[in-house]
Parts: C-alpha cells; sequence; structure tokens
C-alpha cells in the first residue's frame, strides 16, 4: 500500500496515462501523413518501437524528480511542506483531457473525412487485386513465362535471332486460350536480373517458366529449351534440337508441343498452326524486328530494307507487311518521314498484310491505331479493333487498346477495366502501367494515378513523360507543391513548363498570398508560350482551361484545330478541361471534332474481359 500511495504522490500513474495518450495521438497522426511524403511501414514501425521504449524511462523520470518552480529537482531533495505535486497532478489532468479531446477530434475527422476516402481506396485496390487472382485463377496452373533465349553463338551476335526465337515461342503458346502466357514486355523485363525461379514466378505471377539458349552458325542452329516448375524450381522436361534452318518452324512447333505436354492436365489441347515462311525470310525477319524496337532513325531505315528483302522472298507473309506498318507509323510521329507520307504508308501496309491474310489480328489492330489517332475517325477505328478482337479475343493488349478506345469515345469508367486487365497480364510492363494511371487520372481516381505512374517509374526510369503525368496527376490530388518537385525531373521541356505552369498556380490558389508562385506561373508560361507555341496548341489549351481562363482556352483550341494538332484525339480522356465542361462553348466545340455526346452515341463496342 505504500508503494501504491507513493506511486500516487510522484504522479507516476499520470505521467503514464498521458504518455500513453499522447502516443497514441502520435501513430495516428504518423499513420496518415508518412504514406503521402512517401514513408513506408518501417517508418511507422520505427516511431512506434520509439515511443514504446521511451515509456519506461519516461516512468522512471516522473518517480526519481519532481517539478519545482525552480526546475526538475531529484525527489529525494524536495521539502515535502513546499512540494507542488498535487499542482502537477491536476496539472497532468488538465493534459490528459485535453490530449484526449484533441484524439477524440482526431478520431472524427479520421472517421468521417479521411477514413471513407481510404476505405475506397483499399476497396479498389482489393477489387483490383481479385481481378488479378481471378485471370489468374481462371487458368489454374496452366500459366508459363518463355524467358528470352539466351545467345550462344560464335560471335555473340545473334540475340536477335535467339530472342526472337523466344517470342515466337511466346506467340505461338499464347494463341491457346487455355493456357496463360506472359507478354513479352513483362518475361523479356527479366533478363538482366538475377533473380531465382521462385523470385520469377512470384513476379510473374506464373507456374511455368520455359528457358533456353541458341547457337547458330551459318545454316546450322543448335537450340536448347527446358521447362521448369517455377515454384520447386524444377526441371520439367529439356531438349537440345540440332538441326539446321530450314528446320526451325518444325523445332518450335517441337517445343510447343512438349510444352503444352506438360502443363494440359486433363485438358484436350491442341498446339495452334503458326505462320510459316522461308527460313531465310524468317531469319530476316527477326533481325528486323529487333531494329525496329531500337528506335532510332538508323534502326527504321535499316529495317525497312529487311522488311523489303523478307517481302521479297515470301510477298505474302503479312507479319512482315504489319511490322513495315509500324515502322511508317513510328517514323511519321517521330518526325522522322513527313506524317501525312508515313500514315499512308502504314495504311498502305497493314491493309496489305489482310488482303494476304484476312485473318492476322495485329493488321487490323494497326488500322484501328491509325484511324483512332491519326484520320482520326472513332467509327472506324472501332470496326478494326471489333474485328481483332474477334479473332484474338484473349489478347491482353487488344484488350487493353478497347478500354483505351473507349475512353476516347467518352466512356471513360467503362474503359478503365479491359486496361487494368491488360496490366494484370503484363505486370511489369512500364507502357501499360503508365497507359492506367492515364485511365485513372481520367475518372478523378488520382491517388491510384500516383502510384501508376510511381511504378511506371520504378520499371523504368526513362520512361517518356511519366515524370509530367505524374506531376499532373499530383496535381489533380491537391499536392500541387509535390507536383511541383516532380515536374523539375521531367526532361523534356515543353511538358515540363506546361506542368509546373499549372502547378504554381495551384498553389497560389491554395495560399492567396503565395505571390511568388503566381508570378512564377506566369514567367512560366510566357516561355512556354514562346517557346513551343507552334507544337503544343492543344497543351495551351488545357493549360488555360485549368488556370480558369476559359476564352484563351478555346482560342488555343480553335488553333489546334487549324494545325491539326492530334493531341484533339484525347480531349475526352484529359482532365485539365475539367472547367471547361460546363461552359456553352465546350458541347459545339467537340461536335466540331465529332466528339459530342450524340455524335458518339451510336459507336457500338464492347470490351469483353476473358473469362
Amino acid at each position: 500500500m505504500k508503494l501504491l500511495a507513493e506511486l500516487k504522490r510522484r504522479n507516476v500513474f499520470r505521467v503514464a496515462a498521458a504518455y500513453l495518450v499522447s502516443s497514441w495521438l502520435i501513430v495516428q497522426v504518423v499513420e496518415t501523413i508518412f504514406p503521402a511524403f512517401g514513408f513506408g511501414d518501417a517508418a511507422i514501425r520505427a516511431v512506434v518501437i520509439t515511443l514504446g521504449i521511451g515509456l519506461l524511462p519516461a516512468l522512471a523520470l516522473s518517480w526519481a524528480f519532481e517539478l519545482t518552480p525552480e526546475g526538475l529537482k531529484p525527489d529525494k531533495e524536495v521539502d515535502r511542506s513546499k512540494s507542488i505535486s498535487t499542482r502537477t497532478g491536476k496539472w497532468l489532468d488538465r493534459a490528459i483531457v485535453t490530449v484526449l479531446a484533441l484524439a477524440l477530434g482526431y478520431f472524427a475527422f479520421d472517421k468521417f473525412v479521411v477514413d471513407p476516402a481510404r476505405d475506397a481506396r483499399q476497396l479498389e485496390a482489393a477489387r483490383q487485386e481479385a481481378r488479378e487472382e481471378a485471370i489468374i485463377a481462371d487458368v489454374g496452373d496452366r500459366s508459363i513465362a518463355v524467358l528470352p533465349f539466351a545467345d550462344m553463338s560464335p560471335d555473340s551476335d545473334q540475340a536477335y535471332f535467339s530472342e526472337g526465337i523466344a517470342e515466337e515461342l511466346l506467340n505461338l503458346l499464347a494463341m491457346i486460350p487455355e493456357v496463360r502466357v506472359t507478354s513479352r514486355s513483362s518475361a523479356f523485363s527479366i533478363k538482366e536480373k538475377a533473380l531465382s525461379m521462385p523470385e520469377i514466378a512470384e513476379q510473374l505471377r506464373v507456374a511455368y517458366v520455359l528457358d533456353g539458349s541458341v547457337r547458330k552458325a551459318g545454316e546450322q542452329v543448335r537450340i536448347s529449351a527446358q521447362l521448369i516448375d517455377a515454384h520447386s524450381d524444377t526441371q520439367l522436361w529439356s531438349r537440345n534440337f540440332d538441326r539446321t534452318l530450314q528446320n526451325i518452324f518444325q523445332i518450335q512447333d517441337e517445343i510447343a508441343g512438349n510444352v503444352v505436354d506438360q502443363i494440359k492436365g486433363t485438358l484436350n489441347i491442341a498446339v495452334p498452326d503458326q505462320r510459316k515462311t522461308d527460313p531465310r525470310a524468317y531469319a530476316l525477319f527477326l533481325e528486323a524486328r529487333e531494329l525496329r524496337r531500337q528506335g532510332t532513325a538508323a534502326g527504321y531505315d535499316r529495317a525497312i530494307e529487311l522488311y523489303q528483302r523478307v517481302l521479297d522472298i515470301d510477298p505474302g507473309y503479312s507479319p512482315a507487311l504489319d511490322e513495315m506498318a509500324s515502322v511508317y507509323q513510328s517514323q511519321a510521329v517521330t518526325g522522322l518521314r513527313d506524317s501525312a507520307e508515313g500514315f499512308r504508308l502504314s495504311r498502305e501496309a497493314a491493309l496489305a498484310a489482310i488482303e494476304v491474310d484476312p485473318s492476322y489480328a495485329p493488321a487490323y489492330s494497326t488500322l484501328a491505331f491509325l484511324a483512332q489517332y491519326h484520320e482520326p475517325d472513332l467509327t472506324v477505328a472501332t470496326d478494326y479493333l471489333q474485328q481483332a478482337l474477334q479473332l484474338t479475343p484473349n489478347d491482353a493488349a487488344l484488350v487493353g487498346s478497347a478500354g483505351m478506345l473507349l475512353q476516347s469515345i467518352g466512356r471513360l469508367e467503362e474503359g478503365v477495366q479491359p486496361i487494368e486487365y491488360a496490366v494484370a497480364r503484363d505486370p511489369l510492363s512500364a507502357a501499360w502501367n503508365y497507359t492506367l494511371g492515364i485511365a485513372y487520372m481520367a475518372v478523378a481516381r488520382h491517388e491510384d494515378a500516383v502510384r501508376m505512374f510511381e511504378k511506371t517509374l520504378s520499371l523504368s526510369p526513362e520512361f517518356s513523360l511519366a515524370h509530367y503525368q505524374l506531376g499532373s496527376a499530383l496535381l489533380l490530388a491537391g499536392r500541387p507543391g509535390r507536383a511541383t518537385d516532380v515536374l523539375q525531373e521531367e526532361p523534356r521541356e515543353a511538358w515540363r513548363l506546361a506542368g509546373l505552369t499549372m502547378a504554381l498556380f495551384e498553389q497560389k490558389r491554395q495560399d492567396p498570398d503565395a505571390a511568388e508562385a503566381n508570378e512564377a506561373s506566369d514567367k512560366v508560361l510566357a516561355e512556354l508560350e514562346e517557346k513551343y507555341a507552334g507544337n503544343m496548341t492543344y497543351n495551351l489549351g488545357y493549360v488555360y482551361a485549368h488556370r480558369g481562363d476559359a476564352d484563351s482556352a478555346f482560342q488555343w483550341l480553335e488553333r489546334a484545330v487549324q494545325v491539326g494538332d492530334t493531341g484533339l484525339g484525347e480531349i475526352l480522356v484529359q482532365p485539365m478541361f475539367e472547367n471547361l465542361h460546363d461552359d456553352p462553348r465546350w458541347i459545339p466545340f467537340l461536335r466540331k471534332l465529332g466528339r459530342a455526346p450524340e455524335q458518339l452515341a451510336g459507336i457500338q463496342l464492347s470490351a469483353v474481359i476473358p473469362e
């Protein structure tokens, strides 16, 4: 009893209560604030551990010391007749009540303001994860990644051939509806990472991995392939093929057949026929495709030469025709060829691919892209894309493209899920994660968009315009200060200036006294107009729209129509135009573009998510 009385006299219980209540409040605030500044669970755990460790020293201090008018003194040195411990206890009582009131206020704020938004984000994240799990569960253990085959040629100069063989095997297996095949971009991104098979299985979410190597010397080809149970890192099948180049398609058929035999279970799965051509043309095709993907002027020119050689050998090889269409399109987009000429040549090549092979789905997808962004004719784009989906309904890229087209015709919410499906099937694709970020911004899911752009940059730190889009998403999420920091990292000056003028303007709007931000915003805008007015007409339209200057916004949009700015094709997806949506000039302007609601209502497009 004496110890209990002494604990009460020295206010140990009150100090413990005050410490615990304050610690609880600090933890709640930290859990809310830390994620917004990029701190994860580890930082939050560190705060909790530190507070927990600090309890015992706080209690020890309250036992050993007493607060006096002269400051803290050891308890044994304080004259009991002059002790103010009772007064200190009352002060601690008031402090506890005050902290409890703050905690109650915070609880109410968290419960009725923060929590609903957080719950909505968590619910959507859970739904997306469930959709991804459903995609995976649908095929059970029949999921596979084909990794790039290693080049074992004497001069190590046949990487285009070895990786091309792996890609063609991937494409062949992907034609089987009962098998889920990870896309090339995700599977090939593993190439430079030193990961174990179980780690690969976790990242790509597959049960099996097909790996191998190719040794090519003249006409002689040696292909080694192995199928691995990725979770247990157990080899299920392996084989070496020593043949000539003439037998290349036979080898691919045999490998695909052996893979299917291993993973089909009780299902009766047949290996589809692959498009065959002259082996010499096939080797040239693989080399040209790799050159096209380099994205350089010289690479594009050389790829066209090689594709033409392929077509000289086999005029009816539709993959070469469609690939040539992609080269012309890339040249037109990047200014390496006159745009009108480039898009015309691209369309002619894609139409030729369909003429020789009406069942070749990628060519319809190429034509849909041209119709959507460069003609533009959304009805024609829809017809082409619908034909491609009918031919290959399980193609994740086509499903995702359908989602993009749905958003372009104003069906913003409906377009999100198909793009989410594409990301689920291609989780390590920076491009699809970026595209999903754009889709989330269009439906005002700005924090989700931030998450997708951050993932894009983690997968590809130099991804074009990812910093700009991340800054835009942060701006729309109400974090203009953070947006300004991110936008400073955007390497393309025109886009950096466009983002900064909006972010700085938003900083001024949130803090009317921030005169410096207002002046900086105007200065950046003037620089943007001076340097890039000819190339950024559409962008200046939404910059002014976001700044609330509707008259200037419409002036720039009219100029965008006059110069044929292709950005106008994204006008219904661009969230920065929100301030114009109630303006009486908005619908008539959309009507001029063929994008008014009544004009788009008749477009029939359905993106069925594969079962």
